[in-house]
C-alpha cells in the first residue's frame, strides 16, 4: 500500500514499484539481522574466552563456534532472499510451474547434491565429529598447513610460507587426513636422507647418532639407486615443524659429508 497522505503521483510511482520496495526493505532487514547476529556471537565468545581459565577457546568449541555462527548466518540470508523474490509475483508465475514438477525439482535437488549441498553437509560432518579443528597442523593429499578455518563448503589452511590452501568439505570428508596435533598438542620432526647405493648405511647410521644425539636415525627403504634413511626428532610446537626439520636435515647432510658419504 502507498503511504498515507500520498499524492495521486507518489501513489501512482509506489503501485508501479511497490515490489522493487518491498524487496529492497526485506534485503536491508536482511543484512541488519545478519549484522546484528555476528556481533551478538562474536561478543559471546569473547565472554566465554574471557571466562576461560586459559584465556582462549579450545580448538573444538573455536571450530564450533565457527561454523556455527556461518550457518545461522546463511540460513537467514537463505530466507530474506527467499521472502524477497517472493514479492514478485510475475517472477512467482514464472516459477511456479516448474516447482511443480516432481522430476525438475528432482533433477535440481539430485545436481545441488553433489556441488554446493554436498559441501554443506560434509561441512556439518566436520564440525560435529571434528577430525580438523582450528589450528591443527594437517596434511591433506600432499598439501600441509595449519588449519586456518572452517567455513560452510570450504576449509583454508595456512602453509608454512603464508600460502592460502582452499579444499572442499565433501573431499576432506571422504579422503584420508593426517593430523599431526588432534590428539596431542605438539608435533614430531622426521626428515628423510638419501645415500648413494655403494654407501655404507650401517656407517652412516652411526655417523647420525653420534653427531645428532637428539635424533633417532632408521633405515626406512632399500632400492636399487640408493638408501633411504629417516631422521625422528623431538616433539614441539607444530609452528616450529617447518624450521626444526629443515635443520635437522642439514645438520644430516653435513655430518654425512664430513664422514665421507654421499
Amino acid at each position: 500500500m502507498p503511504p498515507h497522505g500520498a499524492t495521486p503521483l507518489v501513489a501512482s510511482w509506489w503501485s508501479h514499484n511497490s515490489q522493487w520496495i518491498t524487496a529492497a526493505i526485506t534485503v536491508a532487514v536482511t543484512l541488519l539481522v545478519v549484522w546484528l547476529v555476528e556481533r551478538a556471537l562474536a561478543r559471546h565468545a569473547q565472554q566465554v574466552t574471557v571466562r576461560l581459565a586459559a584465556g582462549r577457546l579450545t580448538p573444538e568449541a573455536d571450530t564450533r563456534l565457527r561454523f556455527l555462527r556461518r550457518l545461522i548466518e546463511a540460513t537467514i540470508v537463505a530466507i530474506g532472499l527467499f521472502i524477497a523474490l517472493s514479492q514478485f509475483a510475475s517472477l512467482h508465475r514464472l516459477v511456479a510451474p516448474f516447482l511443480t514438477s516432481t522430476a525438475i525439482a528432482a533433477a535440481v535437488l539430485g545436481f545441488a547434491s553433489r556441488t554446493a549441498l554436498a559441501n554443506a553437509i560434509s561441512g556439518v560432518m566436520l564440525a560435529i565429529t571434528q577430525p580438523l579443528r582450528i589450528g591443527d597442523l594437517v596434511t591433506f593429499e600432499g598439501e600441509t598447513g595449519t588449519v586456518d578455518d572452517v567455513r560452510l563448503t570450504y576449509t583454508y589452511l595456512r602453509t608454512g610460507s603464508g600460502a592460502r590452501i582452499v579444499i572442499p568439505n565433501d573431499r576432506i570428508a571422504s579422503g584420508v587426513l593426517r593430523n599431526d596435533t588432534v590428539l596431542e598438542p605438539t608435533v614430531g620432526t622426521e626428515v628423510s636422507v638419501w645415500l648413494a647405493k655403494e654407501a655404507d648405511a650401517a656407517r652412516a647410521l652411526d655417523v647420525l647418532r653420534e653427531a645428532l644425539p637428539d635424533a633417532t636415525p632408521t633405515i626406512a627403504e632399500l632400492t636399487v639407486d640408493g638408501t633411504r634413511l629417516t631422521l625422528a626428532g623431538e616433539s614441539a610446537d607444530p609452528a616450529t615443524k617447518g624450521a626444526r626439520e629443515a635443520d635437522l636435515r642439514a645438520r644430516a647432510f653435513t655430518a654425512l659429508r664430513a664422514a665421507g658419504l654421499r
